[in-house]
């Protein structure tokens, strides 16, 4: 390979990484000032809206904001969070609010009311994304692009010796 190609290739390497690691900075970011956070499905009981596998970003907002036709994940102690439709919201204790709520694809509501006063408000979701995003959290996965990320790296910025020899001249010894 040519040393123009390689270093163009560098280059290009490097840029990719580094649009990369922007991303993974302004997701950190956007998830600590905004309580923004990620949700998988495992379930078609949001379908056709949301199909099982999709990826979906949600934001903690306060009980109040409900409003019917949202669609909110909420937590129950001792079981695995629910994402379903609101279909009522009637005010409770305080600042909490009880919800009933009912997953698109199923003919009837979910079996109790929800008392809460917080709530994952689901802002938009990407079908088939959840599986790939999983995967790339396996341990295996992560080392091994933590070993190429440093491979780059070390690639890119290993110092370069060139050689310049002019006509008549030998190198020192």
């Amino acid at each position: 390979m040519s040393r123009p190609l390689r270093g163009r290739l560098r280059e290009i390497l490097l840029n990719i990484a580094a649009a990369g690691g922007a991303v993974c900075i302004l997701a950190v970011v956007c998830a600590l000032l905004f309580n923004i956070t990620l949700i998988m499905f495992k379930t078609g009981s949001m379908s056709p809206t949301i199909p099982a596998g999709s990826l979906a970003v949600v934001r903690e907002i306060p009980a109040d904001e409900i409003k019917v036709g949202d669609v909110v994940t909420v937590d129950r102690p001792g079981k695995l969070p629910i994402t379903h439709r609101v279909q009522t919201v009637v005010p409770a204790e305080g600042q909490a609010r009880t919800i009933t709520m009912k997953g698109d694809a199923n003919s009837d509501a979910d079996p109790a009311p929800y008392v809460v006063e917080r709530v994952r408000l689901v802002l938009w979701s990407v079908p088939g994304l959840a599986q790939p995003l999983a995967a790339a959290a396996n341990p295996v996965v992560l080392g091994a692009t933590t070993v190429a990320v440093s491979g780059l790296v070390t690639w890119v910025l290993w110092p370069r010796h060139t050689r310049r020899r002019r006509s008549g001249q030998h190198a020192a010894a």
